[in-house]
């Protein structure tokens, strides 16, 4: 499945036996799987399971094995996944994650540039992805605790960026720039991912700002690294540039992929609209097979 060129094997788990698989053996299938030269190759590998809180569970995987509390494009490609294969019903269900229970809703007529460039129909989804946590602690960064981190100085790469930070669940850290065609995001996004200001390591969006509040951005994804579109990481971006008065409640985003909308509802909520289509399906044999 891909969104906006943010592509995912997504699994079946309890289909493939993998609902009680250890920990070990679902981070070494990630890594595995996702190998874009003896693998599948993806950006993430998901396994979609049953839930007793919600429709289904999600648990998503990096190419490094480390696993993620969220991911929007991982999210919408799921729920696709899910209804055209009857594990739910309906135009709106709900996916249980580790940031917690995230609604999906299909958009009625939604086509997508991706999917036209492919030739395909095109799916949208919309996601909640739940309000932001601003709080210097909660995203989480090193520090002082303070009620939002704006452009704050960090110094990587030999350089100074500043940064606004926040969490989708995961943690962000947002770099505004005049042109991001200057951006090193093989050099600079791997320091910040690793800085020690961020304990759990983060994501790193450069954005800039276009005519009418427009977004083009950058990411450098913790535990995968450049990717072509990050759904937490878009919605991030949109949040850190209300922050700054860069941009309205609702936010069009560009990335190398194609085009996302994000939009900060009224009641905190950030809600984020993109395409989900299926690539390809097949087998792949477990190790030793």
């Amino acid at each position: 499945m891909e969104g906006t060129g943010n592509d995912f094997v997504i699994v079946d788990g309890e289909r493939a036996g993998l609902s009680g698989a250890p920990q070990a053996e679902l981070e070494d299938l990630a890594r595995r799987a996702c190998d874009r030269h003896f693998g599948i190759g993806a950006d993430g590998f998901i396994l979609a399971l049953p839930s007793a809180r919600a429709d289904l569970r999600m648990r998503m995987f990096n190419v490094d094995g480390s696993e993620a509390e969220a991911c929007g494009n991982g999210m919408r490609c799921l729920a696709r996944f899910a209804r055209d294969r009857n594990l739910a019903r309906g135009e709106r269900l709900t996916v249980e994650t580790l940031a917690g229970v995230v609604a999906c809703h299909f958009v009625p007529g939604g086509r997508t540039s991706s999917a036209q460039a492919a030739g395909g129909q095109g799916v949208t989804v919309r996601v909640d992805m739940g309000v932001p946590r601003l709080r210097r602690s909660e995203i989480p960064m090193l520090g002082r605790d303070v009620d939002r981190v704006v452009d704050e100085r960090i110094a990587a790469a030999g350089k100074d960026f500043f940064a606004t930070c926040v969490s989708m669940g995961n943690p962000h850290c947002v770099v505004f720039v005049e042109d991001i065609g200057e951006v090193d995001l093989q050099t600079w996004g791997p320091a910040l991912e690793t800085h020690p200001v961020f304990p759990r390591r983060t994501n790193v969006e450069f954005v800039a700002v276009e005519d009418r509040g427009r977004l083009r951005m950058l990411v450098w994804e913790r535990g995968s690294g450049s990717t072509l579109s990050c759904g937490s990481g878009a919605s991030a971006a949109a949040v850190a540039a209300q922050l700054k008065g860069l941009s309205g409640p609702v936010t069009p985003l560009t990335v190398p992929g194609g085009e996302l909308e994000v939009e900060w509802a009224a009641d905190g909520h950030v809600w984020l609209s993109g395409p989900a289509n299926e690539a390809f399906t097949g087998t792949w044999p477990r190790r030793g097979e």
